[in-house]
């Protein structure tokens, strides 16, 4: 009897399993069919959608509010997501980007496994601050630039960078709503920054001081300088005797009021240089840079200079077929790189910085230095699937920038469900791969530099700058210095292209002046030839001064022809030198899955 009553005891707690199963059964084959219902047929990459659903429905939303406390930094970095534009909800582009809380940001990177199982890598990121994609313009400007405001009144240097790849919002979030070539300059940070100058001048502290405000504006295209404020006037970047660096002919305008810097803006904004790229039809291709200086009886009380900077992406042609291409990508490259470490050097206090290495960062030589500077970067990001790569490189460069820790503890799961095992292993900065991805497309293969193991050797190096035959020079030790700080991103030939670029716009800018220098002298030449001439009419004129004289002319002609010439071959030699060594510069490998 007793077993009997064991037995059917037994019998009952299977039969509940096998209930408890098909109960599951049943629930998951609902779901299923749910799901299925929900399939939109022309939904690509629905699999990694619901992957993505199921893994921030565990999270705890915590975004930035004004709520929040805004804290001082001497250099701040945040990152900013933009929405889905028209172009990526036609196609039905995925987001991949979340942001459950004021300072962290996380990628969902679609992976693949060599079963061809698709899988999520999801990528987490930490900064000072994080918007996503229902921020206002004015909400980034609370946290970012408004707190660098008050140091241009205290005698300071503040810096504020927009940072990103082409179309992900840059140019929005300094210069205002952006619609063709139509723009709404009052929403952007250069007027609201304006705004809050114009503010503080009325304080009685400041008052007193009898400041006046002055605006530039002036672009930065493959290394030349020029000036939107003067029908796009070519100006040069001088550095004097105090080690000072001078933009000559750079003008300043006097603003009073708001409404005279939104003025200035669309001027400036409708001459800046744009060009096609596969992000966005009229990308930026040159460094904008605004500035409000203050000052006080002439002299420079403060300068706050606002940077909508080129593509990132665009640092990736310099092994175009199209020369143009190749040196407008180097110096993106090279002023981004310039950039950071810039950046770097001043929150380290550092004793050198390589401010030479660029002209982007020669220009801004002052906002580095001193214990009074004050830098913000703004790293503006795509939210979708197919700028997942150039989204990752912004993060890991923006990172870089500020080295930042995140530990599973920082994303904000609710306690409901989700699991930090989910989450990518901390990220540190020696974590990260040798990118931004330009650098990764124009660094070469190391074996084709290297027998063995390991990095570059100092002989492979001299070997390439021997057979350039380059001269040290202060630009080129900062650019030497620059490499060697990111040896895994600049491969020696990376480093030698470079070089060759620095010295080609050298070349060239020296071509120009001299053969500026000749047409004038010619224009003089032809005045004293004139008179010879006309001494000639006359019927007893002097045949010996005559002679004399037309002999030093055409002497002083051959030998200043003679030298603009031979310069003009080392140039053109220069420019066949750039050329080949953009082609030793490698592809990058294909990524294994």
């Amino acid at each position: 009897m007793c077993v009997s009553r064991r037995k059917s005891h037994c019998v009952k707690e299977v039969e509940k399993l096998q209930e408890k199963r098909e109960r599951r059964r049943l629930q998951q084959q609902e779901l299923r069919e749910k799901r299925a219902q929900e399939v939109d047929a022309t939904m690509p990459n629905y699999e990694i959608m619901c992957m993505i659903r199921d893994f921030r429905a565990s999270l705890d939303y915590r975004p930035l509010t004004t709520a929040d406390l805004i804290e001082e930094h001497r250099i701040c970095v945040c990152v900013r997501k933009r929405p889905l534009n028209k172009k990526e909800l036609t196609v039905k582009d995925l987001d991949v980007i979340t942001i459950p809380s004021k300072d962290v940001v996380m990628v969902h990177e679609p992976k693949q496994k060599v079963d061809l199982t698709r899988y999520l890598e999801n990528q987490t990121f930490r900064f000072d601050y994080a918007f996503d994609d229902s921020t206002t313009n004015e909400m980034v400007y609370r946290f970012t630039a408004r707190p660098l405001v008050e140091t241009i009144f205290e005698r300071g240097m503040a810096t504020c960078f927009a940072y990103g790849q082409t179309g992900s919002g840059k140019t929005h979030t300094m210069g205002g709503d952006f619609s063709g070539k139509n723009q709404d300059c009052s929403k952007g940070i250069y007027a609201l920054a304006a705004r809050d100058v114009f503010l503080m001048l009325k304080k009685p502290n400041y008052k007193k001081l009898e400041l006046q405000v002055f605006a530039t504006f002036f672009e930065i295209y493959s290394g030349k300088v020029f000036d939107l404020l003067n029908r796009k006037a070519k100006l040069r970047v001088l550095e004097d005797g105090k080690q000072q660096v001078q933009v000559v002919g750079l003008q300043e305008r006097e603003v009073r009021c708001t409404e005279d810097v939104l003025k200035l803006i669309e001027v400036g904004n409708s001459c800046r240089t744009s060009g096609q790229t596969s992000a966005n039809a009229h990308s930026s291709r040159s460094h904008a840079v605004f500035q409000i200086i203050v000052r006080r009886r002439g002299k420079m009380h403060g300068k706050f200079s606002l940077i909508d900077l080129a593509g990132n992406e665009r640092g990736a042609d310099t092994s175009s077929a199209d020369r143009q291409t190749r040196l407008e990508g180097a110096e993106i490259n090279k002023s981004l790189l310039a950039l950071k470490e810039c950046i770097r050097a001043l929150g380290r206090n550092k004793p050198h910085t390589p401010f030479r290495a660029s002209k982007l960062t020669q220009v801004l030589r002052d906002s580095f230095i001193g214990e009074n500077s004050r830098t913000c970067m703004i790293a503006t990001i795509s939210p979708g699937m197919a700028s997942c790569e150039n989204t990752l490189n912004t993060l890991r460069y923006a990172n870089r920038v500020k080295e930042f820790g995140i530990s599973p503890s920082d994303i904000p799961f609710s306690q409901t469900g989700g699991s930090r095992a989910e989450v990518s292993p901390t990220y540190e900065e020696e974590d990260f791969t040798p990118l931004p991805n330009r650098m990764e497309e124009m660094a070469g293969d190391p074996g084709m530099v290297l027998e063995g193991h390991g990095g570059p050797s100092l002989s492979q190096l001299e070997v390439l700058e021997a057979q350039w035959a380059m001269g040290s020079s202060p630009q080129r030790d900062d650019l030497k210095l620059l490499c060697e700080q990111n040896e895994e991103e600049v491969s020696p030939q990376l480093f030698t292209f470079h070089e060759c670029v620095s010295q080609l716009v050298e070349m060239e800018e020296q071509v120009l002046e001299d053969h500026r220098a000749v047409f004038q002298e010619s224009i003089r030449w032809l005045e004293d030839e004139k008179v010879l001439l006309e001494m000639t009419e006359e019927v007893d004129y002097d045949v010996d001064s005559y002679g004399t004289q037309l002999e030093q002319i055409l002497d002083q002609k051959i030998e200043i022809l003679t030298e603009l010439r031979d310069k003009v071959k080392s140039f053109r030699s220069a420019l066949q030198e750039e050329e080949q060594a953009s082609k030793q510069i490698n592809p990058k490998r294909p990524r294994p899955l």
